[in-house]
């Protein structure tokens, strides 16, 4: 698993609106995280020290990893080599239970044709 956990993602919106009724209307934080259903009252003072800093687009800033993005053809070859792959494998597994059976044979013994 990637990330904290309980850690959510919060809208832009609502991180300036907690900034607001922080700063502006001099809320406490307990009071604004109740208010706006945020779950750490740390994020409050996080969120205004980073707005103070960098701005609006500070707040659109994800934390972590980017997310592996996967072109449509990259895509598409992938699923077509795991399609390919996984026939082969049908194929030889078919061939592994026929043969287990002595099914599908096609050397045929004087018994087995009278």
């Amino acid at each position: 698993m990637s990330g904290k956990k309980g850690m959510k993602a919060y809208p832009v919106e609502l991180k300036l609106e907690a900034i607001r009724l922080y700063y502006e209307e001099g809320k406490m934080r307990a009071e604004v995280t109740a208010m706006l259903g945020i779950g750490n009252a740390s994020a409050v003072k996080e969120w205004g020290q980073v707005y103070r800093r960098e701005g609006v687009s500070g707040l659109k800033k994800t934390k972590g990893r980017p997310r592996k993005s996967e072109t449509e053809q990259a895509e598409l070859e992938r699923l077509r080599m795991e399609n390919t792959l996984l026939k082969k494998f049908h194929t030889e597994l078919r061939k592994e239970v026929l043969a287990k059976r002595n099914i599908g044979s096609s050397i045929t013994n004087e018994k087995n044709t009278q």
